[in-house]
């Protein structure tokens, strides 16, 4: 059975190198996953993969079915997830085609489903939820990152926005005044979701673009695509080292 998860966002909806066996769609209590969960082996070491915003990439990241996603891995029997994510940079040392592993995160979304623990409930229950990112899977990428080569950011706080609008310049201020390092739309509430299930989740997040305000060159879509493409490239590499030695 598969114990390790990777949830591609976007710019990863298939994973080079993995070869699938076979693919599964799943009923939750919460809907429908965002894809069909697909079993194989990468570099020797099974897991499952599955694409958040879908294999065609068509679902925003506020009409991301979270909880169905998480539950989905969890009853599958994966025990560890790997959450790929584009993200913009904030922090000087984080601009495009940087690779990032976050120890912190800060949640500027609303209106998501994002608990398990709600409703007919046997008992009030709050998780600890100090540390967001499992500490063991971070160090893991780390050194992963270290054996091929990858030069990967330790640290930093990912500012999770409701989207699927960008940010403005002045949102992007506030952020940066909030101690944020990168921008994203998607590592919540699929980070706490993970802890509520109890399952070591860690965030591998690929700088695409500069956020708002935070460059005065034009940005084209061609730059964000070429910055991202190479991004996704590096952190693949660091997936199957990462494997590697788990296989």
């Amino acid at each position: 059975m598969a114990k390790l998860a990777i949830i591609g966002g976007t710019g990863l909806t298939q994973l080079s190198g993995f070869a699938h066996s076979r693919r599964k769609d799943v009923a939750t209590p919460y809907g429908k996953p965002s894809s069909p969960l697909t079993y194989g082996e990468l570099a020797g070491c099974p897991l499952v993969f599955l694409a958040r915003h879908g294999e065609k990439h068509t679902i925003p990241p506020h009409q991301v079915n979270y909880c169905a996603n998480l539950w989905a891995l969890q009853q599958a029997g994966v025990e560890r997830i790997i959450a790929v994510a584009a993200v913009g940079g904030i922090r000087d040392d984080l601009g495009p085609a940087v690779v990032a592993v976050p120890d912190q995160i800060i949640d500027y979304t609303h209106g998501r489903r994002n608990t398990f623990f709600e409703g007919e409930l046997d008992q009030v229950t709050h998780i600890d939820f100090s540390w967001p990112y499992d500490s063991a899977l971070r160090a893991e990428l780390l050194t992963a990152g270290r054996n091929v080569g990858v030069p990967l950011i330790d640290g930093g706080t990912y500012g999770c926005t409701q989207g699927p609008r960008l940010e403005t310049a002045a949102e992007i201020a506030r952020m940066e005044r909030d101690g944020c390092a990168v921008v994203g739309m998607t590592g919540m509430p699929e980070a706490a979701l993970a802890r509520e299930l109890g399952l070591d989740y860690a965030c591998l997040a690929v700088v695409a673009n500069w956020a708002a305000g935070k460059t005065q060159e034009v940005i084209t879509m061609d730059d964000i695509d070429a910055a991202l493409k190479d991004g996704m490239s590096k952190a693949a590499g660091v997936l199957v080292a990462l494997v590697a030695g788990m296989a």
